[in-house]
């Protein structure tokens, strides 16, 4: 945060305080993934900033039921299923959770796909916000037989609705939200974004031929199997092209025999699992990664690959649809039978060394856009957001638009910037001096009206879309026109 700026979200304002994350797995769990990681960081920003971070989550093999990571405390018990009993247990004696005894004064309660109902074994002004990466109706239905699967169903939705209420949640992409709306969840929505690696200073020679690296674990609702079949229709117009599949996953057999089945076993390597610098020196050396998922909540490895200055070719698909910029960082398509074409007609520009360099660029630039330090200001803003609703009796349906506004303007020398903003706002100066804030909740007039009340009576004001929420008041990539779709 730049001098002179109000500091609204700093996580040096929750210091002191203990806060009590809810989590399926913790970072070292076997199967720990993108919502392990995600929940992770910013804990452990928490903490490098002074707050006291416990974790409750499930028990894998081989781990002990108590550990320090990171300086979080992390404590286990049960297993996929199970946990959410240990949970309920724990949290009804909240007190044996704390070290030294007391209440929380905050729980981060992470869903992935069953709630722990947290709500229903606290104090009812105690600050509770949902972190949710994805909606998981469809998975239900695919995944589970027809009464688990309504079970599921219920549990995500109704339920979901039921005991949690109007408390604040956090999705990390305006799809996630999107979903969540269309469940009936009416209480506030705030997108706190994943963070991504750190943006490296210089992006290495790419391959001499056309390569596709692709990331990911290797399971059914990755779809590689479309994929390849559509890789297999670009290779009869380029001859040279090459696919590395970095990851690992019980698909992993199978996809290797439809490699050889298609007469790809010469074009695709599997690599399997491979530590970073192994999967960042073949991510640096692609030409374009590629994604074919039904539904994410976020594309984590969209966005690693973006670092890398490579553009993602995938399906207009939730959370995917949120990760590449159609036509800047990437392209779209609307269907798998598009993939193939799209293929090479994106491998045919790239092999253009002006458009490649363009498209290079515009994915680093919307990579930075993506820090973890970025993504625990905002989601310590939500958390205090929260706070001041349960302390002073606030009515949470002033959060209840989805709208933000891009404002930017001069800002006199005696004003009080900070007394119009909320805490899941955003505040930036541009290089010209002026002032840019992305509020969060408010319309153009309800944001010129609070513009007003500072002794701002000229501003820029654009509605602010998908792009321009994801990206910030700071970021070079925000559009000239930041109504940029929903």
């Amino acid at each position: 945060m730049m001098s002179g700026l109000p500091d609204i979200n700093s996580p040096t304002l929750l210091a002191g305080k203990h806060v009590l994350v809810l989590n399926w797995r913790d970072v070292q769990h076997s199967q720990a993934g993108g919502a392990e990681q995600y929940m992770h960081e910013i804990s452990k920003r928490w903490v490098q900033n002074g707050v006291h971070v416990t974790w409750f989550t499930g028990r894998d093999v081989g781990q002990s039921p108590e550990d320090v990571i990171d300086g979080i405390r992390i404590l286990r018990g049960g297993g996929a299923l199970s946990i959410y009993g240990h949970a309920a247990l724990r949290l009804v004696r909240t007190g044996g959770l704390l070290q030294s005894g007391g209440e929380f004064d905050a729980v981060v309660d992470c869903q992935n796909g069953i709630p722990f109902f947290s709500p229903l074994f606290l104090p009812r002004n105690l600050p509770i916000i949902q972190v949710i990466h994805h909606v998981h109706q469809e998975q239900f239905r695919t995944r589970f037989s027809p009464p688990l699967a309504a079970v599921g169903r219920f549990l995500e939705s109704s339920g979901a609705k039921t005991v949690y209420g109007q408390r604040s949640i956090v999705a990390v992409s305006p799809s996630t939200r999107l979903e969540l709306r269309k469940l009936g969840f009416s209480g506030p929505v705030h997108v706190v974004p994943n963070g991504t690696i750190d943006i490296p200073e210089e992006v290495a020679a790419r391959a001499p031929h056309p390569t596709i690296a692709v990331v990911s674990r290797l399971v059914p609702h990755k779809r590689l199997d479309l994929l390849m079949g559509q890789f297999a229709v670009a290779v009869r117009s380029i001859p040279k092209l090459r696919m590395d599949i970095v990851g690992d996953g019980p698909e992993r057999a199978r996809l290797q025999q439809l490699a050889m089945d298609l007469g790809l076993d010469h074009a695709v390597t599997f690599h399997g699992y491979q530590p970073n610098e192994v999967r960042d020196r073949l991510l640096s050396r692609a030409w374009l990664t590629a994604s074919t998922s039904a539904s994410e909540g976020w594309g984590c490895s969209v966005i690693e690959a973006a670092a890398w200055g490579v553009p993602c070719l995938a399906l207009r698909v939730p959370g995917i649809r949120d990760s590449v910029v159609d036509g800047r960082t990437g392209w779209l398509v609307d269907t798998p039978q598009e993939l193939g074409t799209a293929m090479v007609e994106a491998l045919t520009a790239l092999s253009e060394p002006d458009s490649e360099a363009v498209v290079s660029a515009e994915c680093r630039e919307w990579a930075r856009c993506f820090t973890w330090d970025r993504s625990t200001r905002l989601l310590t803003g939500a958390v205090l957001e929260e706070e001041k609703i349960r302390r002073d009796g606030g009515d949470p349906r002033s959060f209840h638009s989805d709208l933000s506004t891009l404002v930017r303007f001069v800002l006199p020398e005696d004003a009080d910037l900070q007394s119009i903003l909320h805490r899941t706002d955003e505040v930036a100066v541009a290089d010209d001096g002026h002032v840019a804030v992305l509020m969060k909740g408010r319309d153009e007039f309800e944001a010129f009206a609070a513009m007003q009340k500072i002794g701002v009576t000229s501003a820029e004001l654009r509605s602010a879309g998908r792009t321009t929420l994801l990206a910030g008041p700071g970021s070079a990539f925000t559009p000239a026109d930041a109504l940029d779709g929903q």
